[in-house]
């Protein structure tokens, strides 16, 4: 109890957050047109450039206002803020479940992208930025809890596979929502991709990543608002419910099998190869 107060009591972080939403709402959606599509800026993308000017882990003279405890804090209550869209998701899948039922294997097997991601990742991780090990933490997957928890329990967080995951944790925590918002916006006015295929692809995994992506579509094309938001819904659910294992017997695996086959003699494949042999003996 003593915890969440102190969360709630610290009224410089708060009052910065509502300062810093009604100025992005008052600039509102922004239109620019960019080759064959544009790019639609959301207040969400006003906001996250504003707080990192105020983030004193970014820009030190902050510390003025926000010391990095309590920037540190707003973290938690991420999670908390996107609560009430994810809770608008679960209304509008139940109605829709005829249309997401209509859409058949492509909805099931969408986690199969996680291996398309791998393959095009992975390559240019070791051999353009010549990474070791830490590329297979780094692409086998999309880097949240649950992927980090599978990493943690296989090889170990201060081992080069947990430095990573954590490093695409990290990246796609602070720059994730931003990214997804706007590629999201500019894909769905191209016309290259059916807007329900960008629904549900919106569905990651990670529910800022979702809200971003999905409320970026159903502003480019609101006349399917509720489907857009149904489809990434019911697509995170099933990232959720089916992603873990996707990358416990089929990305994870690959990615150690492609990791040996572009680097054969880094030494590190013996020593995991021979921890392993040990783990079965046993």
């Amino acid at each position: 109890m003593s915890n969440i107060r102190s969360h709630f009591s610290d009224w410089r972080l708060h009052l910065t957050v509502v300062v810093l939403s009604v100025i992005a709402e008052l600039i509102g959606v922004l239109k620019i047109p960019l080759g064959i599509g544009s790019v639609l800026l959301l207040p969400l993308f006003y906001s996250f450039i504003l707080a990192l000017f105020l983030n004193p882990n970014v820009v030190k003279k902050a510390a003025g206002w926000l010391t990095e405890k309590q920037a540190a804090k707003a973290t938690p209550i991420i999670l908390i803020s996107v609560l009430p869209f994810l809770a608008k998701f679960g209304t509008l899948i139940g109605p829709s479940l005829n249309s997401i039922l209509s859409l058949g294997p492509a909805m099931m097997l969408q986690e199969l992208g996680n291996v398309g991601t791998l393959l095009l990742a992975m390559p240019v991780a070791v051999l353009v930025f010549r990474m070791g090990r830490e590329s297979i933490g780094a692409t086998f997957s999309i880097a949240r809890e649950p992927n980090i928890a599978l990493i943690s329990d296989r090889y170990g967080l201060k081992n080069p596979e947990g430095i990573g995951v954590m490093g695409v944790y990290v990246m796609g925590t602070m720059f994730g929502t931003l990214f997804f918002s706007i590629l999201a916006s500019f894909l769905a006015t191209s016309g290259t991709f059916d807007v329900r295929a960008l629904a549900m692809a919106c569905g990651v995994g990670s529910g800022s990543m979702t809200a971003a992506c999905s409320g970026s579509l159903a502003a480019a094309v609101p006349e399917m608002k509720d489907q857009i938001l149904a489809l990434s819904g019911a697509s995170n659910l099933l990232t959720n419910a089916t992603g873990l294992y996707m990358c416990l017997f089929v990305s994870l695996p690959l990615a150690e099998k492609l990791y040996t086959l572009l680097r054969p003699h880094d030494q590190a494949n013996v020593a995991v190869t021979a921890v392993k042999a040990a783990g079965k003996e046993v």
